[in-house]
């Protein structure tokens, strides 16, 4: 059963904080937290990215950046990525991680790209991908969790 969900993505100030925010708020009860394969450590999510979750009635103002390590990839049940290239990073610093470790793009067979740095509507691209595999990976897992409980 999957209970706890890490979220991955470069500096974890842009799309891995509105990830682990539209996860929070679809899976209440489950532990979902984000982290950085180069992560901005101690930065807050980007004033876009804030913006952009406020609209959605989610608050991820109080957001810090930090740096993914070995216990989280551990811990996770779920370990969710922005694109293939850092799924293949994750799997070659991280063996065990193999078979647990996906692209939010999964199902839709999509990268979400990096915004960072850009003007807003690149953040709401990023987010409207975010959003299609947060609604396609919460339908698996409610799906397996249903499942699990039978």
């Amino acid at each position: 059963m999957i209970k706890r969900i890490l979220v991955l993505c470069i500096g974890n100030i842009c799309r891995s904080p509105m990830a682990e925010g539209l996860l929070k708020q679809a899976l209440p009860g489950h532990d979902v937290s984000s982290a950085g394969l180069g992560a901005l450590v101690g930065q807050p999510a980007d004033p876009h990215a804030v913006a952009l979750m406020q609209q959605q009635g989610i608050d991820i103002s109080a957001h810090r950046a930090r740096q993914l390590e070995s216990w989280m990839v551990v811990a996770a049940d779920l370990v969710l990525v922005m694109d293939m290239e850092q799924k293949r990073h994750l799997e070659q610093q991280y063996p065990l991680c193999r078979g647990k470790a996906f692209r939010m793009g999964e199902s839709g067979k999509f990268d979400i790209g990096d915004p960072y740095r850009q003007e807003l509507d690149a953040f709401r691209e990023a987010a409207g991908l975010i959003q299609q595999g947060v609604a396609a990976w919460v339908e698996r897992i409610r799906s397996t969790t249903v499942k699990t409980a039978r």
